[in-house]
């Protein structure tokens, strides 16, 4: 058994040194735009600015990462599962199950933000430095992790200080977050970020599925197009703000871009080297600078850590002390030292900052901008403080670049002002929350509302009066044209009712009518809207036996109305032309006046 261990030992020795000695390697042939210093530190060659997003509004809360590199050699894809048949195969291959979900995340990402550009490969260097390919694939056929991925608690002790935010619903810590699931997420972020990627009803952290549409989505949430370096970049550092992070997924990016191959699930291998681990030579992120207190990976024996017992001593130093040596004397511990507070820590609540009146016509932007102000218990403004602002209710208005979540800093007067939101199609009332990132204090509701979109004036496009016999049905279609103080007005809500009469503009019981999908008659039209050009065309009009002229009555939202008249009768006889066949002239009579 130690000879066994010793030789995991040397392993994990050999496995550190060469990823060392490969950095520059890898950065110079493998990362694109990334090369190494005079020292082997990886730098980008095009200026990419640094994330100021704090950890409590990160993807992970900048949480430790794997810091292995990808081989040397990227492997050939293999168009089946299999067992791996070349060394290091399970490496650099992917568990069936977990690359399904980045494939499946990158389809749905190119139907939903074609403009992002997200390729599945950027998914699983996110995912090999964040769990290993969730633990090398153990996940079930659902593709849930077996056993929860639980990062260390963000507790201020080497790591960001993030208090609980989810009462340990997803990380079981009811007094700090924890990031969780293959993409670790935390609690805060999978809050608002998270998806059903499998169709089951659940926004799941530990589900691959769910994971991976998220971090997709949490990637493309802004304007960035990833097939551009620059926004690579800032989506990278968005997820974990660290200049190393970004180097060691560029690097895993451009080794599955070169080819990767499908491997069973649960056969994949764990990363050894960590970002808070000071042996493996990766710079730690700022704010992550002490040991460890929890590990993603299996509750097994670190091949990298000898037990207590084979600890080696100082060089030069005995390997056991004598039996005559005191006992070492008791050291009182230090204390712990109170942390200073964050700006975060003071915010007592929230107030309006004279946000009123969020009305707009569904497509357009809203006019006034929403404005939270952070403020103490005693009513002093609070600058610094992140506001999460979320769009809540059954509605698809959105913040400009079609999320539903921003979160903002407040200002030196504590102010922060939402993104602009964008009006959909849906018409009703909607509620916008605004809450403190990083502490729990009651949210900030603004009420706004979605207005159908409105025209002040209709014309009628055809110039033939409308008319039918008994029984028939009219040879032209009804078109009209919205406008709105004379320019087009496009999807406007248009009203067509057959009316008795304009004294009494009830729907009419005779006369002319449309035709239901099941060819019956129908009087009234609604749901139906203007094009791009806020043209209409009413379905074809038919006529009952009833003659008469009728009123066809057409409104919008906005108080257009247009009344077209329709006629129902017989067709007029013909008038006989007159003849000019002399034999049919009537012959002159004989006069019978007297004659003189």
């Amino acid at each position: 058994m130690a000879a066994h261990f010793d030789r995991r030992l040397r392993k994990a020795a050999v496995t550190t040194t060469v990823a060392a000695v490969a950095v520059a390697a890898l950065s110079a042939s493998q990362a694109p735009d990334v090369t190494a210093d005079g020292n082997g530190r990886q730098t980008t060659s095009d200026n990419v600015p640094t994330s100021d997003t704090p950890a409590a509004d990160s993807a992970t809360g900048n949480s430790p990462y794997y810091t292995d590199l990808p081989p040397l050699n990227s492997p050939s894809p293999a168009p089946t599962t299999g067992t791996p048949t070349s060394p290091g195969s399970s490496e650099a291959g992917i568990p069936a199950t977990v690359l399904d979900a980045y494939k499946k995340a990158e389809s749905e990402l190119r139907r939903a933000k074609p403009g992002c550009n997200l390729p599945w490969q950027l998914l699983a260097a996110i995912g090999k430095v964040e769990s290993g390919q969730a633990r090398g694939g153990r996940v079930d056929a659902n593709g849930t992790t077996i056993g929860r991925i639980i990062g260390p608690q963000l507790d201020g002790n080497g790591f960001a200080l993030i208090k609980d935010t989810d009462n340990g619903v997803y990380d079981g810590n009811s007094s700090y977050d924890n990031a969780v699931g293959p993409m670790q997420f935390i609690p805060s972020t999978w809050a608002w970020a998270g998806r059903d990627g499998n169709g089951d009803g659940k926004e799941d952290p530990n589900n691959v599925y769910d994971a991976a549409l998220a971090a997709g989505h949490y990637l493309c949430r802004y304007d960035w197009d990833l097939s551009v370096q620059a926004d690579l970049n800032r989506a990278i550092l968005s997820y974990n703000n660290s200049q190393d992070y970004l180097n060691t997924v560029l690097s895993w990016l451009e080794h599955y871009r070169k080819g990767t191959h499908e491997i069973p699930d649960g056969t994949g291998s764990l990363p050894v080297g960590r970002s808070d681990d000071p042996n493996t030579g990766a710079s730690p992120t700022p704010g992550r600078t002490g040991a460890n207190p929890g590990s993603r990976a299996p509750s097994t024996p670190s091949p990298s850590t000898p037990p207590a017992s084979e600890k080696p001593t100082k060089p030069g130093s005995p390997s056991t002390k004598p039996p005559t040596d005191p006992a070492p004397p008791t050291e009182t511990p230090a204390p712990t030292p109170t942390p200073t507070p964050t700006p975060t820590d003071t915010v007592h609540h929230l107030e309006n900052a004279g946000t009123t009146g969020l009305t707009a016509t569904a497509g357009d932007t809203f006019a006034k901008r929403i404005s939270t102000r952070a403020e103490t218990k005693a009513g002093d403004a609070v600058g610094k403080v992140r506001i999460r602002f979320t769009v809540l209710g059954d509605t698809d208005a959105t913040f400009t670049g079609g999320e539903k979540v921003a979160a903002v800093t407040t200002n030196a007067s504590g102010v922060a002002v939402a993104p602009a939101l964008v009006a959909g199609e849906q018409t009703g009332a909607f509620t916008v929350r605004a809450t403190v990132v990083g502490r729990t204090v009651p949210g900030l509701d603004y009420k706004a509302t979605v207005t159908e979109r409105v025209a002040d004036t209709l014309t009628s496009t055809g110039t033939k009066e409308l008319t039918c016999t008994p029984g028939g049905e009219f040879a032209d279609q009804v078109e009209v044209k919205a406008t709105l103080k004379g320019a087009v007005a496009d999807k406007v809500a248009v009203t067509a009712t057959l009316i008795k009469s304009d004294a009494d503009p009830v729907e009419n019981d005779k006369g002319p009518y449309f035709k239901d999908a099941d060819g019956k008659a129908v009087r009234t039209l609604t749901g139906r809207q203007t094009d791009a050009e806020g043209l209409l065309r009413l379905p074809k009009l038919y006529a009952d036996d009833t003659e008469g002229t009728y009123i066809l009555r057409l409104t919008t939202p906005g108080g257009a109305t247009l009344d077209i008249t329709l006629k129902v009768a017989e067709p007029a006889e013909p008038t006989p032309a007159p003849s000019t066949d002399p034999s049919t002239a009537p012959s002159a009579q004989p006069s019978t006046e007297p004659t003189a």
